[in-house]
């Protein structure tokens, strides 16, 4: 339990931060909700502040009454910042997730200050960064201060998440829940999506799942499959029964082999509880998770993401809607390259057929604008809940085709009028 002489108040932590700094925020499920709000609670003697930070939960930094105080330089956009980043509050920094940590080790953004969430110490003095080691590991390593939430609720969780107590300049103890994210909301499409790439997953295979509800649906689908390895940039509740039947037992990884690999968790709080000191799962730094190298060691990576569109010829926008940045470049990058190069590895793009507006996703062209995400080059699977199909070794009409097969029927007639115009037969 924490004592009085070595945490303070999150007002007095706050005060090493100074104008004109750099600041780092830790994401996703570990975001520091309390000291964030003492951070904006100050704002009146804060100018320039640069935030760098992935995805965010439970803050707001596209509140205009932040303008002039806080600058978003984002590493990965979402929705608590992407009015702030299209907006001049902020902006986009373009990165592999793999190499964010080198923006920080190489001083191309050096880090003033570190704001972190991490467990209670336990009786060697070590703090867990629990949910999300991600990025925040070489943030803490390289942050001329390091302010810490101490929080009884976030996960031991074992692998590289390990911080020495005394490494921090300040400590706030704060006992508040951590945020939740539910992806089991399933509907007909994204249910037929999931069965379709599950269809695709090998016995044997080592897995990862991108972000949202088809990679759960996915997980659902692979319950008669055998000896799954997970080497995944996230990690959701929809792994759990897996892990717990043994579908999941990592025995054929060639890299962390019986292990399952990640380097950031967000879900409920039943998957924080199983987390908690669980030997089986290490959270590991990002530029080692993500590494092409390292995934391409592992057999059969079937590699499981999203997009916005993907144009006729396989060029694939999953970051930005025209110029309007709405995501980030993130891991795909990484992902796909590696499962390409794994022996039997499977890049897939999985994307339901339309919007929710009944906008086709399979498209003629990419909106001006809009950010290749994986190029024509990289790209292999694509899924809709029309099917299938391998785009590896066609050349481009025969990949508008295959493309145009798999679009919403609705929409196929045009493609195909684009298609011939373009291909001219």
């Amino acid at each position: 339990m924490h004592t009085s002489n070595t945490y303070c108040t999150a007002q007095e932590a706050i005060q090493l931060i100074q104008s004109n700094q750099r600041v780092f925020l830790h994401g996703s499920a570990a975001t520091p909700v309390h000291l964030f709000n003492e951070m904006v609670a100050q704002k009146h003697r804060l100018h320039n502040i640069e935030l760098v930070s992935i995805t965010q939960q439970g803050v707001d930094m596209n509140n205009p009454d932040l303008a002039g105080h806080f600058f978003m330089n984002s590493l990965f956009v979402s929705e608590s910042n992407r009015k702030a980043v299209n907006s001049g509050m902020g902006d986009y920094v373009p990165v592999f997730l793999s190499e964010i940590p080198l923006l920080f080790t190489r001083n191309i953004l050096p880090i003033d200050v570190a704001i972190v969430q991490v467990s209670p110490p336990d009786k060697h003095g070590y703090c867990s960064l629990g949910t999300s080691v991600d990025i925040a590991r070489s943030a803490v390593s390289t942050a001329q201060k390091v302010i810490a939430q101490v929080n009884p609720n976030m996960p031991r969780v074992h692998g590289d998440a390990f911080v020495p107590f005394s490494k921090f300049d300040a400590a706030v103890w704060v006992d508040e829940p951590l945020q939740e994210v539910s992806y089991s909301a399933s509907n007909p499409i994204n249910d037929k999506i999931g069965k379709i790439v599950a269809g695709l997953v090998e016995d044997g295979a080592t897995l990862q799942l991108g972000i949202g509800t088809i990679p759960d649906s996915v997980l659902k689908n692979l319950t008669n499959h055998k000896n799954l390895g997970l080497h995944t940039e996230m990690f959701s509740d929809g792994a759990i029964p897996l892990i717990l039947n043994g579908t999941i037992n990592n025995s054929l990884k060639k890299v962390v082999n019986g292990y399952c690999v990640t380097s950031f968790m967000l879900g409920t709080k039943k998957l924080y509880d199983f987390a908690d000191d669980n030997p089986i799962i290490k959270a590991m730094d990002i530029s080692y998770v993500n590494d092409p190298r390292v995934l391409s060691l592992n057999p059969k990576v079937t590699a499981i993401n999203s997009a916005i569109e993907i144009d006729l010829t396989g060029q694939v926008c999953s970051d930005s809607i025209g110029t309007y940045q709405y995501s980030g470049i993130g891991g795909q990058m990484d992902f796909i390259r590696g499962a390409a190069l794994s022996e039997g590895g499977k890049p897939i793009i999985a994307i339901p057929s339309v919007t929710a507006k009944g906008i086709s996703r399979i498209v003629p062209l990419l909106k001006p604008g809009a950010g290749v995400v994986t190029t024509r080059g990289h790209i292999h699977w694509v899924v809709t809940e029309y099917g299938a199909v391998n785009l590896f070794g066609m050349n481009m009409e025969q990949r508008a085709k295959a493309l145009t097969n798999i679009a919403h029927p609705d929409h196929r007639e045009e493609l195909e009028r684009s298609s011939f115009e373009r291909f001219k037969h």
